[in-house]
């Protein structure tokens, strides 16, 4: 937790906004320094398509993965600077290390077909709808006399 002074008076203030207190945690209980990557999810009449802001990723550093059938994963992790003995660091706030988003997708997805792009640091993913099945209908001639 951060403690900023305060304006007013010798007082010290929660910082909501310090590094330390929005790194969520990951699957398996590690803190995570990258937070949440930001996903958009929309339904077209064709597919599900996510898309997620990955900013300075390269795709080789991005996973994406349909597992237990019907759970979309995304993960990745992104790289630590190497660091230069004659440089001095005045501030780090980009986020460093793994991110992990899952969404659980509806009955309708066609997870054998889910395709993946990435292009200026965002990635989309177009996830197939099956088409569905139109309740099949009869007509039934009416006779004059029964």
């Amino acid at each position: 937790m951060s403690l900023i002074p305060s304006l007013f008076g010798n007082r010290s203030v929660f910082d909501p906004f310090s590094a330390g207190n929005w790194a969520p945690l990951s699957s398996n209980n590690e803190l995570s320094q990258f937070t949440n990557a930001q996903v958009d999810w929309k339904e077209t009449p064709e597919a599900h398509v996510f898309k997620a802001d990955l900013p300075g990723l390269k795709k080789e550093e991005v996973k994406v993965e349909v597992e237990e059938g019907k759970v979309l994963q995304i993960s990745g992790e992104t790289s630590v600077e190497k660091e230069d003995k004659n440089e001095k660091w005045h501030r780090v706030e980009r986020g460093r290390g793994k991110f992990l988003r899952r969404f659980r997708l509806p009955e309708n997805a066609k997870v054998d077909q889910v395709k993946a792009s990435m292009e200026n640091g965002v990635l989309t993913v177009t996830v197939p709808k099956m088409e569905e099945k139109k309740p099949e209908v009869k007509s039934i001639q009416i006779s004059g006399v029964v």
